[in-house]
Formats: structure tokens, C-alpha cells, sequence
């Protein structure tokens, strides 16, 4: 069951990143951007197996903001793509503060859910606190690298379209490798064994990579409806 739903948020949420591309241009994926970071700081206080190995949750959301930079890269610029790294990370700072503000009211007596919220965000600081610098050394040197594979690729071949399967692929995974290590150690070190530190760590670099593979496919579609549409605008304009 966890595989079949794993892969189901996989088509679901890049369909989602791929949706707000669509109907609202690149403040849709500032949007997702925003919501998968919060989202996924949430989630990935869960631990469950899948595809035998022993991973948290939220490998798929984390996975989904390398699509949507990527997405601003090709089709935006590169001003456009650190933007919406600066947007994930003031939302995950917000929702920090707001929180650890929520375990500073006192409950009343007929309340039942705030023992759980204690329980949730309590260890919450931690790992948003290490999502946090993750999150944004991984994602500016993914930008970074996308835009160096693309001059790369452009000097070396004198096309500016050519080998975009090469910039994704290329910047993503190596980014998600650093991102996978750091926030194995900076998040579990210390609170879990050795062995199960390396299935956090092995576990979510693999499932980066099928899902780095996968997104391939939606940035191709994303960059067609950029350029059909800014063709249309063209013409609405003449």
C-alpha cells in the first residue's frame, strides 16, 4: 500500500507543480513552492517502509521544489528560480514562529488536540531547523549548477534548447545528494541508530532519484506551454 501511494503523490503532486504553471504563470509555483516546504517539514516527522527501505515521508514534496526551480530556470530565468527559494524559506521560517507559538497557550480543560500538537511540534524545530539550511544550500546550488551545465551545453553545442534532460538531471541529482546527506545527519544524528541514520540517508537519495528522473517529462511539457503560449501573446500583439 505505501508504494502504490508513494507513487500516486508522485504523479498527483507534479501534476499539481505542472497545474499551477499553467493557470497562474510563475506566481502559481511561487505558491507550491511556499506549501510544499511547510508541508513537507510536517511530514517528514513520519517514518515508514516502502520498496523495502525504511524512509520519511516528504522525500516527494522536497523533491517537487527542485521541479519548480528548475521549471523557473528554463523558462523564467534564473532571478525567477532563487526567488522562489527565498519564498520557501520565508514560509518555513514563518511557520516556525508560528508553531512554537501555539504550545505557549494554555489549553482549557475540554481540549483534546493539543497534547498531539506538543508531540508533532516539539520535534519540530530540529528538523525544520535542518530542512531549513538544507533547503537553501541544496536548492541555490542546484540553480547554480542548472544554469552552468546549460552555458556548458550551449558553448559546447551552440544550442540553447538542446540537452534540457541534462541541466535537470545533472543539477538535480547531485543537489539532492548533498541535500540527502546533510539532513540525515543535521535532522536524525543522534536520535536513531547508525544503521537507520544510512536507510534515512539511502532511502531518500533513492527515492530523489526516481522522482528527479520522473519530473524530467514535466519539465519538458512545462517549457512547451512556454513557449505555445508566449507564441500566442506574440501574435495577440501584432
Amino acid at each position: 500500500m505505501n508504494e502504490l501511494l508513494l507513487l500516486v503523490s508522485v504523479v498527483f503532486i507534479y501534476g499539481v507543480v505542472l497545474l499551477a504553471y499553467m493557470l497562474f504563470g510563475r506566481s502559481g509555483l511561487y505558491a507550491v513552492s511556499a506549501i510544499a516546504t511547510v508541508f513537507a517539514n510536517i511530514e517528514v516527522l513520519i517514518l515508514v517502509k516502502a520498496f523495502g527501505l525504511e524512509q520519511t515521508l516528504g522525500n516527494v514534496l522536497f523533491a517537487s521544489t527542485f521541479l519548480v526551480t528548475d521549471i523557473l530556470s528554463e523558462c523564467e530565468g534564473k532571478k525567477s528560480a532563487n526567488k522562489a527559494v527565498y519564498i520557501g524559506l520565508f514560509a518555513t521560517l514563518f511557520f516556525l514562529a508560528l508553531s512554537a507559538s501555539w504550545l505557549c497557550f494554555v489549553p482549557s480543560d475540554s481540549d483534546t488536540v493539543m497534547p498531539a500538537f506538543r508531540q508533532i511540534f516539539t520535534a519540530t524545530p530540529r528538523i525544520v531547523g535542518a530542512s531549513l539550511a538544507v533547503y537553501v544550500v541544496s536548492q541555490i546550488f542546484d540553480v547554480w549548477l542548472y544554469h552552468k551545465w546549460w552555458s556548458f551545453t550551449e558553448k559546447k553545442f551552440g544550442d540553447k534548447k538542446r540537452f534540457l534532460w541534462l541541466r535537470n538531471n545533472g543539477s538535480t541529482l547531485v543537489s539532492q545528494l548533498i541535500n540527502s546527506l546533510l539532513f540525515a545527519v543535521l535532522a536524525f544524528a543522534g536520535t536513531c541508530s547508525v544503521a537507520t541514520l544510512m536507510s534515512i540517508f539511502g532511502s531518500g537519495y533513492i527515492i530523489f532519484v526516481f522522482t528527479s528522473l520522473l519530473d524530467t517529462p514535466v519539465l519538458y511539457l512545462a517549457r512547451m506551454y512556454k513557449t505555445k503560449y508566449a507564441s500566442g501573446a506574440l501574435l495577440n500583439n501584432r
